[in-house]
């Protein structure tokens, strides 16, 4: 395992080949398996659970009994709230057809990869559907059950979570989308850190982007 720099409660179960960065906390009761790769300056939550193959960026923040299984992949400065589960198979078994066999929990070919971009925040106790891509900044609302990829800088909520309104880098709502949407291209400026952004429909950018 390379940890130099790393804090790891005595209780937390970390294989031997993780890497995991600098300034990263490993907190009570947390499994961390193999060849999972986790950045610099993470809060690993109590009880979380981190499969392995499993790439975490910087400064991300991992909840308690959150579950974060094969094939996901964090960007940096991501927050993963408690109890969020991610899943990686469509159509998964227990066993082999002819029920003689267990399955494998490895990555193989039902795996389906999910990446979550730079920024995002996925709300408490949200179920993350398989093969996913969750944008820059986008936001989870608690409880979601999210089945399609979400935009940059969307909001989404609900079972299953539909797009409602855009958000800042900050995380303060930008504007609601009620179905009318204009492809106008207009600025919207953050009520709160007074960042610019461009939409048109509901295609959100930075203005500086």
């Amino acid at each position: 395992m390379s940890a130099t720099g790393a804090r790891i409660h005595p209780t937390a179960l970390v294989d031997e080949d993780v890497e995991l960065g600098v300034g990263t906390s490993v907190w009570d009761n947390a499994q961390v398996r193999r060849t999972a790769v986790i950045g610099r300056d993470c809060i690993i939550g109590g009880k979380a659970y981190i499969a392995g193959t499993v790439r975490i960026g910087d400064r991300v923040k991992i909840n308690s009994f959150a579950y974060i299984c094969a094939g996901v992949t964090l960007g940096d400065g991501v927050m993963i709230s408690a109890h969020v589960t991610f899943t990686n198979d469509r159509y998964p078994r227990a066993t082999t057809p002819d029920l003689a066999a267990l399955r494998s929990s490895d990555v193989d070919e039902h795996t389906l990869y999910t990446t979550v971009g730079d920024g995002a925040t996925i709300g408490a106790a949200a179920v993350i559907g398989p093969g996913l891509t969750l944008g820059r900044f986008s936001m989870v609302g608690m409880g979601s059950v999210v089945t399609r990829d979400v935009d940059d800088f969307h909001l989404v909520i609900g079972s299953p979570a539909a797009v409602v309104a855009a958000v800042c880098r900050c995380g303060c709502p930008l504007l609601r989308f009620d179905g009318s949407e204009s492809s106008t291209r207009h600025e919207v400026t953050c009520g709160d850190c007074r960042r610019t952004y461009l939409v048109e429909g509901k295609h959100v950018r930075e203005s500086d982007a």
